[in-house]
């Protein structure tokens, strides 16, 4: 499990929220058995979905992150409960490509910098909302941060790192969001510049052992920061045979009467987890029959 924690200026005008999500991107990498780069990105884009989804008020809201920056990694997607459970798929999850010119992994050379950035928040209206935005760098982070200047005109400062083991297991991966309320004055906004200029990338304190708690003090350091909640989000994929189901019948009654005629068993797997769901021809012949009476 991960250990977010939140907290809050005395004052309310700032508000940080950190995640120590290594458990999560380590989950990732052994389901989807990505390559270091794209455990990179696809960690990170995870980290942002859970930090996200945990500001959502509704129990059953929910937010989806969703990159297609045309890179070789092909589509990120991320889904992020309010609970800031979350769940993560990527079209091509090894990619190789050199470190970047800094020597570190080159997570916009495999994401992409042509493309976008969509946020949909589905918190139980009639129309979720969509925001969409053209990708900043690819490197993620930077691109939440423009999302939500653009889309939601909030000062938003956000953090997000993956550190992999030669081995391509995780060493560390976190995040954090910082922003700053309608009301924050020149001054708040100052301090937090200035804290922000002090800190060392989020992994690398995290990968030292640094806690959230201490992240987000350093963060509203000298604003009096009050704890709000802390929380402990995991991967978490929803998937049923039941859910499947529904799905295999929104592909129509023609679709699956020509394969139930195959006589053949059909197999179908989560993009999120991997589990496999398993239908006789006679399964699939009954699917088509509650297709029909839709």
């Amino acid at each position: 499990m991960g250990k977010l924690y939140r907290a809050i200026s005395a004052d309310g005008s700032a508000f940080a929220e950190v995640l120590d999500a290594r458990d999560i991107v380590s989950e990732i990498e052994r389901i989807h058995k990505t390559s270091a780069v794209v455990t990179a990105g696809l960690g990170r884009l995870s980290v942002a979905a859970s930090l996200m989804g945990y500001m959502l008020k509704g129990e059953d809201d929910s937010v989806t992150l969703r990159v297609d920056g045309g890179g070789p990694a092909g589509q990120l997607v991320a889904v992020a409960d309010s609970r800031g459970n979350v769940k993560s798929s990527v079209t091509n999850p090894v990619v190789e490509i050199p470190l970047n010119a800094q020597g570190k992994l080159d997570v916009g050379g495999a994401v992409g910098t042509d493309g976008t950035l969509s946020v949909v928040k589905d918190m139980g209206l009639k129309e979720p909302y969509v925001g969409v935005i053209p990708l900043v760098s690819g490197e993620i982070a930077e691109d939440i941060a423009s999302y939500y200047a653009t889309s939601e005109q909030i000062p938003t400062v956000c953090s997000l790192g993956v550190l992999v083991n030669p081995d391509l297991t995780v060493r560390a991966a976190g995040g954090f969001l910082v922003q700053l309320l309608p009301f924050a004055d020149e001054k708040c906004i100052d301090i937090i510049e200035r804290n922000i200029t002090k800190l060392r990338p989020v992994s690398a304190m995290l990968d030292e052992g640094i806690t959230p708690e201490e992240i987000a003090d350093m963060l509203l350091d000298g604003l009096d920061p009050n704890e709000l909640d802390t929380a402990s989000p995991g991967y978490k994929c929803d998937c049923s045979r039941e859910r499947t189901e529904r799905v295999l019948i929104s592909i129509g009654e023609k679709e699956l009467r020509s394969i139930a005629a195959e006589g053949k068993e059909t197999a179908v797997s989560c993009h999120f987890c991997g589990n496999e769901y398993i239908f006789t021809p006679e399964e699939i012949a009954a699917l088509a029959d509650s297709a029909a009476g839709n």
